[in-house]
């Protein structure tokens, strides 16, 4: 089920080598533009995280520039996407993620 903060937001997503990294450029892309941070993951596997940052498309978007542009000499993007439009069930799939 949708959190109805988010509603009808678009997220963001992007994943670096280096937990230091995702902070760095979590606080470039919530300068950057109207986000949300949803949530930072650390991956149990490596030393890297994945941040969800929530907003309009435009500010994902204005955002997600602003934290690859600072995270690429500071670590290995793994990768990143926006969803303009998350589905319901994406919803519950992102929901069902975090905090584990």
């Amino acid at each position: 089920m949708m959190s109805e903060q988010y509603a009808g937001m678009a997220i963001g997503m992007f994943e670096l080598e280096s937990e230091c990294a995702c902070f760095v450029a979590l606080d470039a892309a919530a300068k950057a533009a109207d986000v949300r941070i949803q949530a930072v993951e650390r991956n149990r596997l490596s030393a890297g995280a994945c941040v969800k940052m929530r907003g309009s498309v435009s500010d994902v978007k204005a955002a997600m520039e602003a934290a690859l542009h600072t995270a690429e000499p500071l670590s290995k993007i793994v990768s990143h996407t926006i969803i303009a439009a998350p589905s319901e069930d994406t919803e519950t799939a992102i929901q069902m993620t975090i905090h584990k």
